[in-house]
């Protein structure tokens, strides 16, 4: 029976997916798995109980992954799941940052008790006159699950798109519209485009990207969107812009008490992917992570162990090792098992920066003595037998 602990509300679409084989509990420290949302983990001291954590959303800034890396906890996002959601709201962002309909709504709030409203209307409409997005030239900075859908909208809605991420996958690439403009650097985006929009993780080489430097290369009366991490804005110099109005408007997912109410900004309280679909998308395929790593050993959208996925164990066991990526660990495992006189049936190994992952299927069990023995090489942080 494996222990399922929620630290936060998790969908019960999601939740209905689990088996009899699992069971939710209240006990932080007999946890097997965590399924998590925003509910940061830093504070906490993780159960030695603990295989794995999924997050239900794309951000992991509340996990320690490195701290789970060391103790063969594997981490899963869910990329892609809320996709649709947060481009819908960019899409309305967008609309909102050309058009000026926030003061015009206010405007009418502010006089709908004015028995002269409807009167009043034609001669104040002006003050709210906005542009039109078509044929205008947009930035789509990130072209992972959400920006492709972004971008190919806005091609779609008649702009000109530059798309750029210099780690564009494939598949990405073949899931483009073939008539967004690849920028092979920043600066052609912060130079051309009238609207820009960031689609990127927070790392430290992307942590403040938008700061004095890179606005002062922008179009004057240029409008930001940043639906992915407020820390992508370094918040002085976008006040800064803001005054001076070298931007026109600054649309974010991410209030806080420096930018909200600032002239020029439009602010949502991260409503990105707060939709009833998107919760139960981001439900249904953490829970399916874990269940597929927890009984078969798979592993897929991980963000701290590589993925690695040999289906369902068609052999009598399976053995799996977390370990770092070093040299000679392969060599190593497989010589124990042929020690004992253990035959490997099939095998895969893959790696993930300092770290990698490894799955053995094997015709005989393995004895507590060879277990024992993976364990004790340098390296091996978990060994788990599924079966």
């Amino acid at each position: 029976m494996y222990q399922i602990k929620c630290m936060n509300p998790i969908s019960e679409v999601g939740m209905a997916l689990f088996t009899e084989q699992y069971e939710q509990t209240e006990q932080f420290e007999e946890a097997n798995a965590l399924l998590v949302r925003s509910a940061s983990l830093h504070e906490k001291e993780l159960p030695k109980s603990l295989s794995a954590i999924a997050r239900a959303g794309a951000g992991v800034n509340n996990i320690p992954l490195e701290e789970c890396a060391k103790e063969g906890i594997v981490v899963f996002n869910t990329p892609g799941a809320n996709a649709n959601a947060v481009k819908e709201l960019v899409m309305a962002g967008l609309l909102m940052s050309s058009r000026d309909l926030i003061s015009g709504y206010n405007w009418v709030q502010e006089n709908k008790e004015k028995e002269t409203l409807a009167k009043d209307v034609e001669k104040e409409k002006k003050r709210f006159a906005g542009h039109e997005i078509l044929g205008k030239k947009i930035g789509v900075i990130g072209l992972g699950a959400i920006g492709i859908l972004v971008a190919n909208m806005c091609d779609r809605m008649g702009m000109e798109v530059f798309g750029y991420d210099p780690y564009v996958s494939v598949d990405a690439a073949w899931c483009l519209s073939k008539r967004i403009h690849h920028s092979t650097k920043i600066e052609e985006i912060y130079e051309q485009c009238d609207f820009i929009t960031m689609h990127v993780p927070l790392l430290d080489s992307t942590r403040e990207m938008i700061d004095e430097k890179a606005l002062a290369q922008m179009k004057d009366g240029v409008c930001i969107l940043n639906f992915s991490r407020d820390a992508l804005v370094e918040e002085e110099a976008m006040k800064k812009a803001l005054n001076e109005k070298k931007v026109h408007r600054y649309v974010t997912d991410f209030p806080t008490t420096g930018i909200a109410g600032v002239e020029g900004v439009i602010t949502f309280p991260h409503l990105g992917a707060s939709t009833e679909e998107a919760e139960d998308n981001c439900a249904k395929m953490a829970v399916q992570e874990l269940m597929d790593y927890l009984e078969n050993g798979n592993i897929k959208n991980s963000v701290n162990y590589p993925d690695c996925d040999m289906g369902i164990c068609q052999s009598a066991f399976r053995v799996t090792i977390l370990h770092q990526n070093i040299p000679k660990m392969l060599s190593q495992v497989t010589a124990l098992f042929a020690e004992e006189e253990v035959n490997i049936a099939d095998m895969t190994n893959k790696s993930k920066k300092e770290w990698a992952y490894t799955m053995l299927d094997t015709d005989t069990p393995p004895s507590k003595e060879l277990i024992d023995k993976l364990k004790q090489i340098t390296g091996v942080v978990k060994v788990r037998v599924i079966k």
